[in-house]
């Protein structure tokens, strides 16, 4: 799972988490973790929660994602996590792309907006 898992409430049991599969991010299909979010540079993410904590210094966090040890960490403020899922989208190339819909939500979709 890698280095760092980061835990917020929600009713999918969905967590986002570090990889030892860094060559997952350039694949095209990206359904290989059961549903939680690979995250390609945690370290940034752990930086930028723990910003105000000046208790977590560069030293602080590397020791704690690397040094075998688990560590669980509250963070003193929320913070609000949206997660969006889409099987369509334009790039910023302007380039149309589209993808499987591996949870079934297109036709979930169609239905409401298109029902007779």
């Amino acid at each position: 799972m890698g280095s760092v898992k980061f835990l917020f409430p929600n009713s999918y049991e969905i967590y986002m988490h570090d990889t030892p599969e860094k060559s997952l991010f350039g694949e095209t299909t990206r359904t290989f973790s059961h549903g939680c979010i690979r995250l390609e540079e945690p370290y940034k993410l752990v930086k930028f929660l723990l910003r105000e904590d000046t208790s977590w210094t560069d030293e602080n966090i590397i020791a704690s994602m690397y040094g075998g040890k688990q560590t669980f960490v509250k963070l003193k403020n929320k913070v609000p996590v949206f997660i969006a899922y889409f099987t369509a989208w334009v790039d910023r190339n302007g380039n149309m792309n589209f993808r499987n819909d591996v949870y079934s939500h297109d036709e979930k979709m169609k239905q409401l907006l298109f029902a007779d």
